[in-house]
């Protein structure tokens, strides 16, 4: 049996730890999840799913779907401060989360500014002296960016950076079990392309030349009906 006061201070602490519990919920972004499949994130983003970019199709599929705002950039016009957002697939599972922010609605936000917001829904942060890789249809051209801030649990990653070249911030979420494997996928993919771009070529040329002897043979009895020299 328990008395009534240790069970009002048990009521207590699950009402307390009901919204610290939602704050770090690092699998979800607004209303996508880690983990959704690509008809679902397209349906939620209003998007369709055959706008999704195939960014390599072996050793296994990765696609990418940006979806951006439809909003005025100008500050009377638009409040969200979020501009684009770009959903990246492994085998049709979102895995990675690419978050870009208005320039203009960040303007003047320091570093504590921004992790305050965002730490409001994900908890307290680490500040690693870190660089994280971001990178949109090619690993090859890649970028190495300071990590602000993370928000991290054994699963997912969340991190804030600013962007290099006009210093606005992103956000970049990511699957720590599936981003390691798509980045190698890509690279291999990337690898293979370069490798059998030779055969390719002369593979293109052949087929080039068949198709132009096929369409001479078309049009040749006439031309040479009407030859005159």
């Amino acid at each position: 049996m328990f008395n009534t006061r240790s069970f009002t201070i048990s009521i207590f602490v699950i009402v307390f730890l009901i919204p610290l519990v939602y704050a770090q919920d690092l699998s979800s972004y607004r209303n996508f999840h880690l983990g959704m499949n690509l008809a679902a994130v397209a349906e939620r983003a209003d998007m369709i799913a055959s706008e999704a970019k195939l960014i390599c199709q072996r050793p296994t599929v990765i696609q990418e779907l940006k979806w951006r705002s439809q909003s005025s950039y100008s500050r009377s016009e638009q409040l969200d401060p979020v501009i684009g957002i770009q959903f990246t697939f492994y085998n049709g599972e979102l895995f990675r989360i690419l978050v870009s922010y208005s320039q203009s609605l960040t303007e003047g936000l320091t570093d504590d500014d921004l992790i305050e917001g965002i730490s409001a829904n994900y908890g307290t942060p680490v500040r690693p002296a870190e660089t994280i890789r971001v990178y949109s249809s090619s690993y090859l051209y890649a970028q190495d960016t300071k990590v602000i801030a993370r928000w991290e649990d054994s699963q997912n990653s969340f991190n804030l950076f600013r962007y290099s070249y006009n210093s606005t911030p992103g956000m970049l979420i990511f699957s720590k079990r599936l981003n390691p494997l798509a980045q190698a996928a890509i690279v291999e993919s990337n690898r293979l392309d370069i490798q059998e771009a030779p055969q390719r070529e002369i593979d293109r040329k052949r087929k080039q030349a068949e198709e132009d002897y096929t369409a001479g043979q078309k049009v040749r009895p006439a031309n040479k009906a009407n030859f005159r020299p």
